[in-house]
């Protein structure tokens, strides 16, 4: 019998579940979108129910279309949006309140009081992060000290605190296992990325109980089975799910990226670059952030990592909050029918800025505008927006790095419009690689389970499934383009610490 695996891609938007066969070709895939909840200018939360409702119903979706034995099924594999975090009561299952997404920057405030405490070397040196609101720790704080009663509840070790892994995981096994991968726990700011356990002095200082947190595993083990009863997945109970990783370190590993210096870029509701530096994490000083990649058969590997928090997600904002364009591939459509953005420059910090200038406060802004300016440039200039930062990030990379990047391996859905990668691989001077398969994520997930279950025997068979479908070089003048990024950087000051300046 054929094994597959089972990835479940639980992203910021939606939650997806793909099937895999031992070739890397998809057998199936479904998706089902939940809701984005605003309850104040700069906070974003999702319903933990809903994550886990849409979940079981993608994964049920897929088993039934690929018509296949679900005792076929090796192994389940996880990847998640990171940072987001749930607090529930560790008898019933019932969350606390709302997750509090990556994107949120409610704890901002708290983020700089933990800074004017001097904490940020601390920070830096053990979790290889540096103090934002973007990462998990402050987020499990605000829930503590916000929603009435939960303190206490915590302190009588009635809750569990976890990212959307461990939040799954211990749905999936009927709250057996309360856990949590390294990928995932590098960015809690709780997390020592040298001794792969948490922090008591960093849980201290945030005033987390340790008695909340998941207990660390490697990305590649068995953490449990899909419990019985377990309301649509009956035919499933037994499936053990032995694969974990947050996207974007699923993605480096999805796209084989197993050696020091190989890099990718996920273009997704965010930007993701991380690079593979090996066995020893790297101390960034051009504003990147360390983490643990991945630890499997017992080797763990760190990556570089930039981080742009508004990517896709200006695209969406194109199409639901401006109604400018009524489909995401209508953005292609529109850039392509200009030859440039007429000077428009747009920074789409609508959330802050990320790696590597972390300005909480930063807002969006447009520049640029003329009379002339129309629909179809305000569309380019997001396109060129997205290339633009992720060229932020690769410069900084470079900087810090101890050999540079040659060509960068990129996925997620706006990968696939052809003018942004040629934007990208010209304002980088490198190849941009396309990989055929571009679920990558999703794969990365598959490929950890797959590993513990015995369906793939050794990185090298899995370095051996990835085909490039397009590697997009240079072709633009490169002073016409160093032209553009200086505008682009001078953009980017307007959008900083907005309300100091003189508008």
């Amino acid at each position: 019998m054929e094994p597959f695996v089972i990835a479940l891609d639980q992203g910021t938007t939606s939650s997806r579940a793909i099937l895999f066969r031992r070739s890397g070709e998809i057998a199936a895939r479904a998706q089902h979108p939940f809701r984005q909840i605003y309850p104040r200018p700069g906070w974003v939360e999702h319903d933990p129910m809903e994550i886990w409702t849409t979940t079981v119903r993608a994964l049920t979706e897929a088993v039934d279309t690929a018509h296949i034995d679900p005792k076929a099924i090796s192994a389940i594999g996880i990847t998640n949006q990171r940072e987001t975090t749930i607090l529930w009561d560790r008898r019933t299952g019932t969350p606390v309140y709302n997750a509090i997404v990556w994107q949120c920057r409610r704890t901002a405030p708290l983020c700089d009081q933990l800074s004017a405490r001097g904490l940020g070397e601390t920070v830096r040196e053990k979790t290889g992060l540096l103090i934002d609101a973007y990462f998990s720790g402050t987020k499990i704080r605000w829930i503590l000290d916000n929603v009435p009663g939960v303190r206490e509840r915590a302190e009588r070790g009635e809750l569990c605190a976890g990212t959307v892994d461990s939040w799954l995981i211990w749905n999936l096994t009927g709250g057996k296992a309360h856990v949590t991968d390294h990928s995932n726990a590098s960015r809690t700011m709780l997390f020592n990325i040298h001794t792969l356990q948490w922090d008591e002095d960093l849980c201290r200082a945030l005033e987390i109980p340790m008695t909340l947190l998941p207990r660390p595993c490697s990305n590649s083990e068995i953490y449990g089975t899909v419990a019985p009863g377990l309301p649509g997945l009956e035919d499933l109970a037994g499936i053990p799910i032995c694969g974990s990783a947050g996207d974007q370190a699923a993605a480096l590993f999805g796209q084989g990226c197993f050696a020091p210096g190989q890099a990718k870029n996920t273009y997704g509701t965010g930007c993701f670059t991380l690079m593979n530096v090996g066995a020893e994490p790297v101390v960034s000083r051009a504003g990147l952030v360390t983490s643990a990649a991945w630890t499997v058969g017992g080797k763990t590997t760190y990556a570089l990592e930039g981080s742009v928090f508004n990517a896709g997600s200006a695209i969406q904002w194109l199409r639901d909050e401006l109604g400018i364009i009524a489909s995401a591939p209508e953005c292609d459509r529109l850039a392509e029918s200009v030859p440039d953005a007429g000077g428009v420059v747009l920074v789409p910090a609508f959330t802050g800025l990320g790696a590597p200038y972390w300005d909480m406060y930063a807002r969006g802004t447009i520049v640029g505008l003329t009379r002339g300016s129309t629909r179809a440039h305000i569309a380019r200039a997001v396109l060129d927006a997205i290339a633009f930062q992720v060229t932020d990030l690769v410069r900084a990379m470079n900087a810090d790095a101890p050999c540079p990047i040659t060509t960068l391996r990129v996925d997620g859905g706006a990968s696939v419009s052809d003018i942004m990668m040629q934007t990208q691989a010209d304002l980088l001077r490198l190849p941009v690689d396309r990989p055929d398969q571009v679920e990558t994520t999703a794969f990365g997930a598959a490929a950890l389970a797959g590993l513990a279950a015995g369906v793939w025997s050794d990185l090298s068979q899995l370095e051996g499934l990835r085909r490039s479908q397009h590697v997009f070089l240079p072709r633009r003048d490169e002073a016409a383009c160093d032209a553009d990024y200086r505008r682009w950087r001078r953009a980017v000051e307007r959008s900083m610490r907005w309300e100091e300046n003189e508008l």
